[in-house]
């Protein structure tokens, strides 16, 4: 499998394979590439239906000259620890941040919450979101506005009073709470719509089964949730077997 940056002519042939209807993983094979290096390339250059070839070939040179500029100050690559290889920590941040983009997170934020999530720490400050990043401070507080209001990161105050930026175990917990809430609220919209449209009509009745079908989702994605808390805060390599895993 052939390693290394994407050439322009692999570019173009994901250009044709997205004109013909075809899979990431088709267009994968054909190029001997792995799916989530295409999927990447895609997702961080128009997504399917914007993608073209020239446009991202451009953009991956420009984001190679960037870091290449970038390198001597150190910004790119914070120091890593237990024995990581800096490229592959790289590789990993760019993947996890299309998955979060597949998921329906807007870039920028994603690119955030994939910064957060990889760090030791959990948390970081704006200065050095803007400096891992390479984006404006006004990019990075649009970014963590947008979080907050998902419940995925919040903020606290550090030792000398800096204003970190945090995704923890809770923090996950709670945003699958909210997802919770926002899915009964759009059963409750749809059952109110019942009453507006007529029980008996079809809109009606399609409103009362989306209502129904969003109720039971709503409440084992609750359920699950409590239940599954406990492993947040578990430690690597043991099992919560006892009662309280199968609650």
């Amino acid at each position: 499998m052939p390693g290394g940056r994407l050439t322009q002519q692999e570019r173009q042939q994901i250009a044709l394979g997205l004109a013909d209807g075809l899979a990431y993983a088709e267009i994968a094979r054909r190029l001997d590439r792995p799916t989530s290096t295409v999927t990447r390339e895609v997702m961080r250059n128009g997504g399917p239906t914007a993608y073209r070839a020239d446009l991202a070939h451009r953009a991956t040179e420009r984001r190679a000259h960037r870091r290449r500029q970038a390198a001597p100050r150190g910004a790119e690559a914070p120091p890593q620890g237990y024995g990581r290889d800096p490229e592959a920590v790289r590789a990993y941040q760019e993947t996890l941040t299309t998955v979060f983009m597949q998921s329906g997170t807007p870039h920028m934020m994603a690119r955030v919450m994939a910064c957060l999530t990889i760090s030791d720490a959990g948390s970081l400050t704006a200065s050095e979101l803007v400096q891992r990043l390479q984006v404006s401070p006004a990019s990075v507080s649009k970014a963590i506005a947008f979080l907050e209001g998902q419940d995925l990161v919040r903020r606290e105050r550090d030792e000398r009073r800096r204003e970190r930026y945090v995704v923890d175990d809770e923090v996950m917990y709670q945003a699958m709470m909210a997802s919770v809430r926002s899915t009964a609220q759009v059963a409750e919209t749809a059952r109110q719509g019942v009453g507006v449209l007529g029980p008996g009509s079809p809109a009606g009745a399609r409103l009362e089964n989306t209502a129904r079908f969003l109720d039971f989702v709503a409440e084992s994605l609750a359920r699950a949730a409590e239940q599954a808390r406990e492993i947040l805060h578990t430690k690597p390599g043991t099992r919560a077997d006892g009662p309280a895993a199968s609650r």
